[in-house]
């Protein structure tokens, strides 16, 4: 079974990611089921508070995760992302865009990436070009940003701390586990809140099953 690996550190913005994983984990509204599953890792296995205060156990410590088993990395922002630790996790991720495996950045961790050089040569987005700017003094990428809420180049999906819904539905897309059409819907209610389109996605979703029958 494939991993949707999610780092959680200490002061980590819980609503940066919820939407992208609670789709991911309940697969409620896949096209059909997938073989992957929701986990989380930290730099080791003790207790991790969020922003919101929410306490979490880490499910493996980074020297237990791996791009051979991942369907994708998850990488939230948080207030601490300036710390040296984190450094092994952008190795991480490294690895992972190099193994082809897609990674997923939100927030204070697209600044950590815009430190180490990762996003020079891609398109990619944050929240701000200036923000990157003032934040990353060897950034080298400004050619490459966009300003758009949800960016995604080749397997690196990036988004500003206001995009939790643009950036689930980036991810969503490059998983490939909706349908266009069923997408389109899910991302017409979450982030247009048009009631239209949760009767088209319920339709949409009934026409798959019988079409399964």
């Amino acid at each position: 079974m494939k991993k949707i690996y999610t780092y959680v550190l200490n002061t980590m913005a819980d609503w940066e990611i919820g939407m992208a994983i609670a789709e991911l984990n309940t697969q409620r509204f896949f096209s059909e089921a997938q073989d992957f599953e929701v986990k989380t890792f930290a730099l080791n296995k003790n207790p991790v508070k969020t922003m919101g205060g929410v306490t979490i156990m880490p499910d493996y410590a980074i020297r237990e995760v791996t791009a051979e088993d991942a369907a994708l990395l998850i990488l939230p922002g948080a207030e601490n992302w300036p710390e040296p630790e984190h450094g092994q996790v952008l190795e991480l991720a490294r690895g992972f865009l190099a193994a082809d495996v897609p990674v997923a950045a939100i927030c204070g961790a697209t600044e950590a990436m815009a430190r180490t050089g990762m996003f020079d040569n891609v398109e990619h987005t944050s929240n701000g070009l200036e923000y990157l700017k003032m934040t990353c003094p060897n950034y080298r990428g400004a050619s490459h940003y966009k300003d758009e809420l949800a960016v995604t180049d080749g397997n690196l999906i990036t988004a500003g701390s206001s995009s939790s819904v643009a950036f689930a539905y980036q991810i969503l897309k490059k998983l490939k586990v909706m349908s266009p059409k069923r997408l389109e819907y899910w991302n017409g209610y979450f982030e247009e809140h048009s009631l239209d389109t949760v009767i088209n996605l319920l339709n949409e979703m009934e026409s798959g099953k019988n079409e399964g029958n």
